[in-house]
């Protein structure tokens, strides 16, 4: 009896899952159905912007007065552009047609890159540079003189291998062309600048050395019977005097007993060269510092 009212009851009800004619979801804000449609037919209408806020103007007060007011004021104390220099006004005079593209800008205002130099200075560095290369020896253009090749001694002891006779060292002249090795006059260069022109600082720059002696095939201090010297062998050369740019000269005879600086020079070619030797070492050596490139095995002997 269950099972028959259950199937009358379903035969007399709508079939189950039948969709309803209206829909349960709620419509969009603004609820009526022609809004609705013409927001769809419509990309970001501008009915549902929102308004601007109105803008209130608020009163100029004299503290803003003030404030634009040192504004102002701090504009006008910038620093003006450099008047032009003297280069400027001659590159100006010279017309853009005369420079090309030698240089890398008209004006100091629109461009902080420096000045390319003059042709004229550039082609006289170049020449001055081309001489010293043409001049140099021992490999380096700091190191002026001659090739002289090998010497040979009276003595047999005595001689050079690939001597050179040296102008200028380091920018130093000779008072005379010294005779001597390679080693001696790499040596020379180094003494002199790290040692010599420190020393004299503000006195100098030193100019020139004068030369006491150099290559000579004799004995040690020309005594009898003696080893031949360094200066027979093109290792050895002695210094008396330091010449000034300004003229000034300090010699080893008169100014040693109070010149620190010739002091200095003596204790920086220490080690440089090999053996250092000045006034107070012996008698032989009063009026100039003696400089050799001889090696010992217990170091550099300096007095």
């Amino acid at each position: 009896m269950k099972r028959i009212l259950i199937l009358a009851l379903a035969l007399a009800a709508p079939a189950w899952g039948e969709a309803p004619e209206t829909s349960p979801r709620p419509n969009l804000r603004g609820g009526e159905p022609a809004v609705v449609a013409a927001a769809a037919e419509t990309p970001n209408p501008t009915r549902l912007r929102p308004n601007a806020r109105p803008v209130i103007e608020a009163p100029i007060t004299e503290a803003d007065e003030d404030e634009l007011a040192r504004r102002i004021a701090l504009t006008r104390l910038r620093p003006h552009l450099r008047p032009p220099s003297e280069q400027a006004l001659g590159v100006k005079a010279l017309g853009e047609a005369a420079l090309g593209d030698r240089v890398a800008f008209a004006t100091i205002a629109e461009s902080t890159r420096p000045w390319l130099r003059p042709p004229a200075i550039v082609e006289k560095a170049m020449a001055k540079r081309r001489k010293l290369r043409q001049g140099m020896v021992c490999g380096d253009i700091e190191i002026q003189g001659a090739e002289v090749g090998n010497v040979a001694g009276k003595a047999r002891a005595c001689g050079i291998k690939d001597a050179v006779r040296l102008t200028s060292v380091a920018g130093v002249r000779f008072s005379q062309q010294p005779l001597m090795n390679c080693r001696t006059a790499k040596a020379l260069q180094k003494w002199i600048k790290r040692g010599v022109q420190p020393a004299f600082g503000g006195k100098g720059p030193v100019v020139e050395l004068r030369v006491a002696a150099h290559y000579a095939c004799r004995s040690r201090n020309n005594q009898p019977g003696a080893k031949i010297s360094e200066h027979g062998k093109g290792n050895a050369i002695d210094i008396s005097a330091f010449t000034m740019r300004s003229g000034e000269v300090y010699t080893v005879l008169e100014d040693w007993s109070w010149s620190e600086a010739l002091r200095k020079v003596h204790r920086a070619a220490c080690g440089t060269f090999g053996t250092v030797l000045g006034p107070g070492s012996d008698g032989f050596h009063r009026d100039h510092i003696h400089l050799d490139t001889a090696a010992y095995r217990s170091g550099a002997y300096c007095k």
